[in-house]
């Protein structure tokens, strides 16, 4: 394990490198770099031995100079309505989450752009560890091949990617944006750029740097409150902000890409969920397209806030509806194996004994 760790420190992950970038072995031979995305973003190889339609010196050379997965391990609990949390372990001993979500008709993951979070948010346990660092373009990036390897799924299956776990992603611009720009690329997992969602906590500037990109993602902002008092309680670092130029920079984005914006609203008993805010929220958004996800509190250990009662959602809902506003209740799925949303705390073992399942696996275990 410790020459393994070493590896990690000296070695850097071809996920780490655009397209154009991919180590080829002469010159002439360009379309060996399309072979080795191959192996990457279709394929989802894990180890250099198996990509068999590569020169066998080349490959040992690549082993030589890079790694392919930056995870050391990663561990999984199952929850009993098959989304699974994932628990990766970074070489600097430091730990972030992902979450696998099958549906029906499609799969998705939500990902991580940090370990931990800066935004604080009072009532996300994410938020109540703090921040650690970012991560770098390979352990964001790293995530999706990752668990579709564990999932028993190919990479491209995935076709929804949420980046919605830990972090504040356009606190980690760069990194995240060349994630995302290689989840894009038709040469690496070719995903269409309207199934990739963005969150945020609502930086105005940044929002507005994202709209000069030219990409078509969804972007999802994490309001919670109409009015400053009661944002600023929930989220600490809400001041540097002010709701007003957070809608500014909303209507800049949708001049820009002409795309319907998601307003995140967790839904907290006797902080947030009056008719008054309602009818607050309905003037703050009444120049927008949005969809309002309303998202029922997910409990945690030592979290302090309870979950509006369904009545309340219900009632506040209406007020929504009745302004002509489109909106949902968003049940998240995974809470027993601690996934759900505003759950992702690192946590080591099931959060209850309904996670059916807990499995650790070390970087060459991954299901085949």
């Amino acid at each position: 394990m410790h020459r393994l760790k070493q590896d990690f420190i000296n070695k850097p992950s071809l996920l780490e490198l655009d397209f154009e970038s991919l180590p080829i072995p002469d010159h002439r031979q360009r379309y060996r770099r399309q072979q080795l995305a191959g192996w990457l973003y279709v394929h989802g190889a894990n180890s250099f031995e198996e990509m068999s339609n590569l020169p066998q010196s080349w490959r040992q050379r690549l082993a030589e100079r890079y790694i392919i997965s930056p995870f050391l391990r990663f561990e999984r609990f199952v929850s009993q309505d098959k989304s699974v949390r994932y628990l990766f372990s970074l070489h600097d001993g430091q730990q972030t989450e992902a979450v696998y979500i099958p549906y029906r008709n499609r799969k998705t993951v939500c990902i991580s752009s940090m370990v931990g979070c800066p935004a604080g948010c009072a009532f996300c346990a994410t938020g109540a560890l703090g921040f650690g660092r970012n991560l770098s373009r390979a352990e964001i990036l790293a995530q999706i091949p990752t668990v579709a390897r564990a999932e028993g799924i190919a990479p491209k299956e995935i076709r929804n990617v949420v980046l919605m776990g830990m972090g504040e992603a356009l606190l980690n611009y760069e990194q995240a944006l060349s994630a995302i720009r290689t989840m894009i690329d038709p040469r690496g997992l070719d995903m269409s750029p309207r199934r990739i969602t963005l969150s945020t906590v609502g930086l105005p500037e940044k929002i507005k740097c994202l709209a000069s990109e030219g990409l078509p993602l969804v972007l999802a902002v994490s309001l919670h409150a109409p009015n400053e008092e009661t944002r600023r309680k929930i989220i600490p670092t809400a001041h540097a902000h002010s709701i007003g130029d957070i809608m500014a920079a909303l209507r800049n984005w949708q001049e820009a890409s002409g795309r319907r914006i998601t307003i995140e609203y967790t839904m907290l008993s006797g902080v947030n969920d009056a008719t008054w805010q309602a009818e607050m929220l309905v003037q703050r958004l009444r120049d927008l397209r949005v969809h309002i996800n309303l998202i029922p509190f997910n409990n945690w250990t030592g979290a302090g806030f309870s979950s509006s009662g369904k009545e309340q959602i219900k009632s506040f809902e209406q007020v929504l509806l009745r302004a002509g506003l489109s909106v949902s209740i968003r049940f998240s799925r995974g809470r027993d194996a601690g996934a759900a949303c505003g759950q992702l705390a690192l946590t080591q073992s099931e959060q209850s004994p309904a996670a059916n399942r807990h499995i650790k696996y070390g970087l060459r275990n991954v299901k085949d």
